[in-house]
């Protein structure tokens, strides 16, 4: 059976845009839907007498929050299969635990009463950071949240970090039948060229060459077995989070993995990472490296 596509809902317009982004994701890659509402009161609720209070509010809020996203994602597309999730967690949690069963998580960028200054939700940033599942934050311009683009946008990162996310990219746009972009960020240590001028462009050529290596090695096997994606591939000099940040802005997602490096801290995100989740211009996906 498919694992569900999993998209955490509280209400919030940044949740409902989630949802909608969810259910074409869903659609085009075949796989049920499922919505989470995290309810502390449920986890209290075993405590209370039984018929010695009117049904709570937070209850009530929660049906009536998940009821509406279900019928939403039913009327986008009726014929994604649909099912609702109360838990009885804090929202980071919940959704954490709903990533262990999940092809991949989906998030608004700000959550329900999250102030309006913030870039994105602190629940977002968390379950991107830790979850052992790809998690995708929903965000950007209009043109990128409705897949006008037309392509896809893979930041390649070292070969430890991003075999999971190549083959993710891979998927994502032969199920949506786009252009992937694929790209590498280089630069040339300024000391390299500053003790020996006359050499300045020998030291560039071989970062950018090995630049280019880097990208042979990591798309061999996924264009092998993706042969009718069409992949255009890129060398830039320039920081990655810039690089990646300014060429959003042309892409319906964009995806980069991360590395666990301690089982405890989970997923380090890096600076790439934290400023593509705050900054891009369309939805981000952080894929983890299994293993």
């Amino acid at each position: 059976m498919e694992l569900p596509l999993v998209v955490g809902v509280d209400g919030s317009e940044s949740s409902l845009v989630a949802v909608d982004w969810a259910v074409d994701e869903a659609a085009r890659h075949g796989v049920p839907l499922r919505l989470v509402f995290a309810s502390v009161w449920e986890r209290i609720e075993g405590v209370v007498p039984s018929g010695s209070l009117q049904r709570p509010s937070e209850q009530a809020m929660a049906e009536n929050v998940v009821g509406a996203a279900a019928e939403r994602a039913r009327r986008r597309s009726p014929d994604v299969n649909v099912s609702t999730e109360i838990v009885p967690m804090d929202a980071e949690s919940a959704l954490l635990a709903a990533g262990n069963n999940a092809s991949a998580l989906v998030t608004g960028s700000r959550g329900r009463g999250e102030l309006k200054g913030l870039l994105l939700g602190s629940v977002g940033l968390a379950v991107a950071a830790r979850a052992h599942c790809p998690v995708i934050v929903v965000r950007g311009d209009k043109a990128g949240l409705a897949g006008t683009h037309e392509r896809i946008l893979l930041g390649a990162g070292e070969t430890a970090t991003s075999g999971e996310a190549v083959r993710f990219a891979f998927r994502e746009a032969e199920a949506r039948k786009c252009v992937l972009d694929v790209v590498r960020a280089w630069r040339c240590p300024s000391h390299e060229t500053v003790d020996h001028p006359l050499l300045a462009g020998e030291p560039a050529h071989q970062h950018e060459e090995r630049a280019s290596a880097l990208l042979d090695t990591l798309l061999r096997d996924a264009v092998a077995d993706h042969p009718g994606v069409q992949v255009r591939r890129a060398t830039v000099e320039g920081p990655a989070r810039k690089v990646l940040l300014h060429r959003s802005a042309a892409a319906d997602l964009l995806i980069i993995g991360a590395q666990r490096r301690h089982p405890h801290y989970g997923l380090q995100l890096g600076r790439v990472g934290h400023t593509l989740l705050h900054h891009a211009e369309c939805p981000v996906a952080i894929v983890p490296q299994r293993g």
